[in-house]
């Protein structure tokens, strides 16, 4: 998984810009019948479709490389929702169109006319997009307006922004909801910035329906991006929501912009004669579809110790704003120690500390974080308890980290991570428990009176510092996690050692050559691979499907991108092929659009 995926860490550079990625080609194999591609999408020969998200002046500037039709990104998945919206209706529109076109001259024909750019519109939503957009069809339903903070049934005000014709939509920005939707509740959202920021798309949806409308968007990614019919696709299981729904996130990343002029040429070329700030900037996250930032004093999906430090390290840049010349993106990680509970703890819990540990001096946009003075914020211990077992032998105490360079740790279970904090690691540990119990009681199949040889071995991809190959190395003979980044490898290693699992392996490898190395019979051995956004480019899927291991878990922040690649996997290569066993969403961000997959395969007998 790759922690951006979601906003609050598309900022994770020093300079903010948006996120683009793109994936390999995929083969294309006859031995499974497959539906044809979304209608709209074009082939990957061609030239997509690549027109920005929201393209206001400052986008139009920007140049972006050409991504593959079947990338996964946010533009591409809310083209095949809406164009599956107005097929929805062309069914209606086809049995009255025969009847209406012979009373018709050619020259009388309807046709829609776009509302003038800014100009405001009623529109009533139809549906909720995977991108957490509501979508609202046009009077003629034969155009779509994509509306942001809206739920199916409301009716609202919109500004429009910027028309997509051949695509069928408009984007649009949320002014007021004229009238609510039965479903829509805004008495829920705890952020005075929703409906603004970018961070948060459903804060007013009762989180049963968050965890539905996460189930469509599985359900949703398999129907168009895996290109398989329905029969060989299972039906998607119930989301499995997060035990907390705000104050989750152990990471934020707010930001500013470096003063006026700072970006011109000029001043690239020559930084010693940037002028520095004259007054403090907004500091925070982005305004729903644009570069413009928000001041944002406090973010409440985040843990108590990441909102501390906001408000702390929000504080510190104001103080020393006029050492700046440039903008900055401020890490806050949480990291957690634990300490065994004494008796008199036991009987009068006292106040713990919540620290930062940042640099030592300001830097300029390269920098993660200004320094922090150095003086502590009181709170109070946070007691740990087992709903079965009760309470628990240790407190935890939550500090705050600003240097990307500096270690964090974080606990699954009696499990110690052990991080670079900077690095990627699961933002939401409230979930991390449920999660890999899933994976654990599913990635070896029950006992068959087939005499199947067991399967004794896992290969982890994508390993990262190593959360599956630790947590479920107890189940194997050995288990070996691959990653390319080397520092990930180096953390892993230490913290195989620091949970005594000795019968795990880490090593750097690049993913096109990763089964080179290994030596495992593929009848005993089972596969989870946990890719980027991107998911997985094709060589890796080759060389996978060449392999052919018992069993493939696949984790990923992209349910479409999963859905692509699983569908290679179910079309499979000569006689190695896979059936989807089950399908399995997590929400690991609540009150966004975002949901975790777990797909597990089997091959194919």
């Amino acid at each position: 998984m790759d922690s951006s995926q979601t906003y609050f860490d598309a900022f994770d550079s020093a300079m903010w810009r948006p996120i683009y990625h793109s994936a390999g080609a995929i083969s294309v194999f006859k031995s499974v019948k497959r539906l044809p591609p979304p209608h709209g999408f074009v082939g990957m020969k061609n030239k997509p479709y690549n027109k920005p998200y929201h393209q206001s002046k400052s986008a139009k500037r920007q140049k972006t490389a050409a991504k593959p039709a079947n990338d996964g990104s946010n533009e591409e998945v809310l083209l095949a929702d809406v164009k599956s919206l107005l097929s929805a209706h062309k069914s209606t529109e086809n049995t009255n169109q025969e009847e209406v076109e012979d009373d018709l001259e050619p020259s009388s024909k309807a046709s829609y006319v776009p509302p003038e750019r800014f100009s405001e519109i009623d529109v009533k939503i139809s549906e909720l997009s995977s991108t957490g957009d509501g979508l609202g069809l046009s009077s003629a339903c034969d155009h779509v307006y994509v509306v942001p903070f809206t739920v199916p049934g409301d009716s609202v005000q919109a500004r429009v922004v910027n028309h997509f014709p051949k695509a069928g939509y408009t984007l649009t920005d949320f002014i007021k909801v004229i009238t609510p939707a039965p479903q829509r509740d805004d008495s829920l959202p705890r952020c005075p910035y929703f409906a603004k920021c970018a961070g948060c798309q459903i804060q007013m949806l009762p989180y049963e329906l968050q965890l539905q409308h996460k189930k469509g968007i599985v359900e949703k990614a398999y129907r168009n991006f895996s290109t398989l019919t329905p029969d060989i696709v299972p039906a998607v299981a119930e989301t499995i929501g997060s035990p907390l729904q705000y104050a989750y996130r152990t990471k934020l990343t707010p930001h500013f912009d470096g003063p006026p002029g700072s970006m011109t040429r000029k001043a690239k070329r020559d930084p010693s004669g940037r002028k520095g700030f004259e007054i403090v900037p907004p500091i925070g996250f982005n305004l729903k579809g644009t570069r413009k930032i928000i001041d944002i004093e406090d973010c409440p999906i985040g843990t108590d110790a990441v909102r501390e430090g906001m408000k702390r390290e929000r504080k510190q840049v104001a103080e020393e704003i006029a050492n700046y010349t440039r903008g900055a993106t401020i890490l806050l990680r949480e990291s957690t120690l634990r300490k065994p509970k004494t008796p008199a703890k036991q009987e009068s819990p006292k106040s713990a500390t919540i620290q930062s540990v940042g640099n030592d001096s300001p830097k300029e946009e390269d920098s993660l974080s200004p320094t922090p003075n150095g003086n502590t914020i009181k709170a109070e211990d946070i007691e740990t308890s087992n709903a079965q077992d009760g309470p628990l032998p240790y407190i935890e105490i939550k500090t705050y980290i600003t240097d990307q360079r500096a270690t964090s740790t974080e606990y699954v279970d009696d499990f110690e991570f052990r991080n670079t904090a900077g690095a990627f690691f699961q933002n939401n540990n409230s979930i991390l428990p449920k999660f890999t119990a899933y994976i654990r009681d599913r990635i070896i199949p029950p006992k068959s009176a087939g005499g199947s040889k067991p399967i004794k071995y896992l290969i982890d991809a994508y390993c990262g510092s190593g959360l599956f190959t630790i947590t479920l190395s107890s189940l194997f003979s050995s288990s070996m996690g691959i990653d390319i980044a080397g520092a990930s490898i180096v953390s892993a290693k230490e913290n195989a050692t620091a949970n005594n699992i000795s019968n795990a392996s880490f090593m750097t490898a690049d993913a096109s050559k990763l089964f080179e190395h290994v030596k495992y019979p593929p009848e005993e051995t089972v596969v989870i691979i946990d890719p980027p956004r991107k998911g997985c480019d094709d060589p890796f899927l080759q060389q996978l499907l060449r392999f052919g291991p018992r069993r493939v878990v696949y984790v990923s922040c992209n349910v479409h991108t999963q859905a692509r690649d699983v569908g290679v996997m179910v079309e499979g290569l000569k006689d190695c092929r896979y059936e989807i066993e089950s399908l399995q969403g997590f929400d690991f961000f609540p009150q966004t659009g975002h949901v975790e997959g777990v797909a597990i395969l089997a091959r194919s007998s």
